[in-house]
């Protein structure tokens, strides 16, 4: 018998001064059976920075044709492509003829510089693309923070994020890896 995704929903608040956008959404998550609670809040904190109206969450880890979330527009041109974990080069040279910007969400400590050591010469040429990082203490405790229901409330100012869950707050300060534009 196959297992079965579980589901995780999501009261989330954001204020981003930095754009500015403020808005409340209410989420419905998927985790696959394959998927950890760390990618999970990758996810929800990819989609906390990036929020709009049309961003929505892909398939999952099992569609290979689709990202972690995209924004596409009415006519089905791809604006944004984001990607959680460490993806292949191949399937990121492919979202970027796609998408006019293409955003990797990197986290895993050591696999993560392991990863980036090995694909940054090939990602160079990418101009659309910006990789930014999550050191394993910022991932953890987004993943510490998860539960079946969630009410949380995200703030971004100067680059910082602050992810509260009630009780708990916890900073996030991402790395940009690469030059590109963002």
């Amino acid at each position: 018998m196959a297992l079965k995704s579980t589901i995780y929903k999501v009261s989330l608040g954001i204020a981003d001064l930095d754009r500015p956008y403020y808005g409340n959404h209410s989420l419905m998550l998927a985790r696959h059976p394959s998927e950890t609670e760390e990618r999970l809040m990758v996810r929800l904190l990819a989609f906390a920075l990036y929020a709009d109206e049309r961003l929505e969450f892909g398939r999952g880890i099992s569609a290979d044709d689709e990202p972690a979330l995209w924004r596409k527009e009415y006519s089905g041109e791809v604006r944004l492509w984001i990607e959680v974990g460490l993806p292949d080069e191949r399937l990121l040279r492919r979202a970027s003829g796609r998408a006019d910007q293409v955003i990797v969400f990197g986290y895993g400590g050591r696999a993560l510089e392991a990863w980036w050591l090995k694909e940054k010469a090939a990602l160079a040429r990418l101009r659309n693309l910006r990789v930014l990082a999550l050191d394993d203490t910022q991932s953890a405790a987004l993943a510490a923070m998860a539960s079946r229901a969630m009410e949380l409330q995200c703030t971004v100012q100067d680059g910082q994020v602050w992810l509260t869950d009630g009780p708990r707050t916890i900073l996030i300060e991402l790395r940009q890896l690469n030059n590109a534009a963002g």
